[in-house]
């Protein structure tokens, strides 16, 4: 067994061997850091494996409980939240989000609804204005903001991915309704209940276990601004108004915000245990969080389209479910076209599949070049399903 090799730890039942082997081709061919990943099949643990290094200078292993900042694979977690609130009630995905939020009815967007926030369809991928990361932390001036915004698009109408603006959009109606920030509801609702490892943030007693991110290399600002200039406005502001990287994500400031689109801290294990119970029917090692129709409901297509901020990136139409985005003829979550899960900027991943009854997760620290589809989790998926 190689050095790299023997930096993984674990456990991993015989049957899912190939997993293993594709999470150790992940550090010999693959450029891997620092990672883990975590499979849950029928309710039961069968892969937990980390290994690598938690630090670009490598002086720290990768523990069993480190956490890293997953990006946008923390949109499944918020989506969980809202559909909570609907499965009980109290909210209706089909009203006017100002029916709960009344400010949001400003700049012609009284008719936007629930659903177009939970599937990108708001049309507000990113606001109009100058917004930068300290402005972004500040959940009370974000929201406000978006709330006096115009639509990019009318909405309803196709996805454009609402990169940085999805957590406080889902979440200031978790917020209206529930009377908490959504971080507080998943913690009072899911992740304490269960004992996942997962916030939006990083509480200051688990700095001393957070994996540092590393940026991958960037274009040159010549080639940068070429790319720039062939995107839409609305693509424009979702992925610049901030620009976010690894050293934002790095620092303090990211780090004590609740910026729910991008900043979930956690475990494998975790991701793995929230993405659990929408593929276990709405359960995970407890009594039942969702009904069964409330899990079917996040996967209700909204229609494919070519995507206006990400669809460049890939060969298919993509389709966004009601939080999550479905499999589909890309195949991102497995071979069933109606599997679904969450992509995180760089490589991290949340997949489930109620029909296989399987859920994973997938973190890492060396960021790649992909929004989503990465190669480390591709490989890891193709190796899952290989061994069902």
């Amino acid at each position: 067994m190689s050095e790299r090799e023997a930096l993984v730890h674990g456990h991993c039942e015989p049957r899912f061997e190939a997993v293993r082997s594709a999470f150790e081709e992940n550090f010999r061919e693959r450029g891997e850091l620092g990672a883990a990943v975590a499979v849950v099949v029928d309710g039961t643990t069968v892969v937990d494996l980390w290994g690598g290094w938690a630090d670009a200078a490598r002086t720290r292993s990768w523990a069993r409980d480190t956490l890293v900042n997953v990006w946008s694979t923390s949109k499944g977690p918020v989506a969980l939240c809202a559909h909570l609130l609907a499965d009980r009630g109290l909210v209706d995905l089909d009203a006017p989000v100002a029916a709960y939020w009344p400010e949001f009815a400003a700049a012609g967007k009284e008719k936007v609804l629930v659903r177009h926030l939970l599937s990108h369809r708001a049309g507000l991928s990113g606001l109009r204005e100058p917004h930068s990361l300290a402005q972004l932390c500040d959940w009370e001036l974000t929201t406000r903001r978006l709330a006096a915004t115009e639509p990019w698009w009318e909405p309803g109408t196709r996805s454009g991915y609402h990169a940085l603006t999805y957590g406080h959009l889902v979440g200031e109606v978790v917020r209206r309704v529930s009377g908490l920030l959504p971080g507080a509801f998943l913690r009072r609702e899911v992740t304490g209940p269960l004992g996942i490892d997962f916030g939006f943030g990083l509480p200051a007693e688990d700095a001393g276990r957070v994996a540092e991110l590393v940026q991958p290399p960037v274009r040159r600002s010549d080639e940068q601004a070429a790319v720039l200039a062939q995107l839409a406005p609305a693509a424009v502001a979702a992925l610049t108004n901030p620009a976010v990287g690894a050293a934002g994500a790095n620092s303090p400031e990211w780090r004590a915000a609740e910026i729910p689109a991008a900043n979930g801290h956690g475990t494998a294990r975790a991701v793995a245990a929230l993405y659990g119970i929408l593929a276990g029917g709405g359960a995970h090692g407890g009594p039942p969080l969702l009904s069964a129709s409330a899990v079917e409901r996040v996967r209700e297509g909204q229609g494919s389209c070519r995507d206006l901020v990400i669809g460049a990136g890939f060969a298919h139409e993509t389709e966004a479910g009601l939080g999550l985005w479905l499999s589909g003829p890309n195949g991102s979550y497995g071979p069933n076209p109606r599997a679904f899960g969450h992509d995180g900027f760089g490589g991290s991943c949340g997949l489930s599949d109620p029909e296989a009854g399987v859920s994973l997760g997938y973190t890492m620290n060396r960021m790649g070049p992909h929004i989503a589809d990465d190669p480390r989790k591709t490989a890891l998926i193709d190796a899952l399903y290989g061994a069902l």
